[in-house]
């Protein structure tokens, strides 16, 4: 059965401060630099059959940085579409609906929660029937998470208690014949 390994892109100027970034195309910092190129250490780009990047440059030049020159990519990795959202910080948006959490309300102009399950499914099935031992995604935090929640069969809006850092690695993979994380936050 395939291992999938998730990272999360490093640090970005809106990462860093909390604003949602799904189309804006944003750079890695410095630090997210960092991040990046301390991936080669933990991952070994010879060890993986299968290497997917999300379109946007943070997580393709993640996956260079990383040593992982060969990465296609795939647009079902793209992060979640904020839509209207798009810039602002939870607390911004919390100023216009109290309560409001990604996972569980609306998303104006932007994507459904169902929109994106279905476009994250997509991977999980592509990784699965991919019959690689190891494969490894360059993403998004929140297209991350879903895609984790899809691999394990659990409800979207239990994302919120899987906090995904930035530059972080991550391993899904089976527990005897059960989906499971090997690894989370690594």
């Amino acid at each position: 059965m395939t291992e999938l390994y998730l990272v999360r892109h490093g640090e970005t100027a809106w990462s860093k401060s909390g604003q949602h970034a799904s189309v804006t195309d944003l750079d890695l910092t410095d630090h997210g630099v960092e991040e990046a190129m301390g991936l080669r250490s933990k991952l070994d780009p010879a060890d993986f059959g299968l290497v997917l990047s999300s379109p946007r440059l943070r997580a393709r030049r993640t996956a260079e940085l990383a040593g992982f020159t060969n990465s296609e990519i795939d647009e079902n990795l793209a992060e979640w579409s904020y839509g209207d959202y798009e810039g602002m910080t939870s607390r911004q948006i919390r100023e216009q609906v109290p309560g409001w959490r990604i996972w569980t309300h609306p998303m104006p102009g932007g994507e459904t929660r169902t929109q994106v399950i279905d476009r994250l499914s997509k991977v999980v099935e592509r990784v699965q029937a991919s019959g690689v031992e190891r494969a490894i995604c360059f993403s998004h935090g929140h297209a991350s998470r879903v895609l984790a929640l899809c691999w394990l069969g659990i409800d979207i809006a239990r994302g919120q208690s899987f906090p995904l850092d930035t530059g972080a690695v991550c391993v899904l993979g089976h527990e005897k014949e059960s989906p499971a994380i090997v690894r989370w936050n690594a």
